[in-house]
C-alpha cells in the first residue's frame, strides 16, 4: 500500500498562487504594489513617509512581496530602491487567472 502524504497534492504551482493571493491580499502590500505600479520606482524613504506605519512593519512587507517576486530591490548605498518586477508579473497574472476560472 502506497501512503500519499497530503502535501503531495499540492504542485509548485498551487503553491505560488497562494503566496501570490497572500501577499496581494493585505492592504498595505496591494497598495505598495499600486504604488510601484507606477512609470517611476520608489525609494523606502519616500513609501515610509507615505505609509503611516513603522518602518519594520514596512520592511516586512516589502521583504514578503520580494521573497514572492512580485518586486525587485536595487541597494545602491544609501538608497535602497524598489520596483515592480516585471519578469514575475505575467507568471503570477496567468496562476491568478488559473485560480480564478
Amino acid at each position: 500500500m502506497i501512503i500519499t502524504l497530503k502535501s503531495d497534492y499540492f504542485t509548485k504551482e498551487h503553491k505560488q498562487s497562494v503566496r501570490f493571493a497572500i501577499d496581494s491580499g493585505h492592504p498595505v502590500k496591494t497598495y505598495i504594489l499600486q504604488l510601484f505600479n507606477s512609470p517611476s520606482c520608489c525609494f523606502h524613504s519616500n513609501i515610509s513617509s507615505v505609509l503611516t506605519i513603522a518602518k519594520s512593519t514596512l520592511s516586512q512587507h516589502l521583504f514578503e512581496l520580494k521573497a514572492a517576486g512580485l518586486i525587485q530591490r536595487d541597494i545602491t548605498p544609501p538608497a535602497v530602491k524598489y520596483c515592480i518586477e516585471h519578469k514575475d508579473r505575467d507568471p503570477a497574472k496567468s496562476l491568478m487567472n488559473k485560480l480564478l476560472i
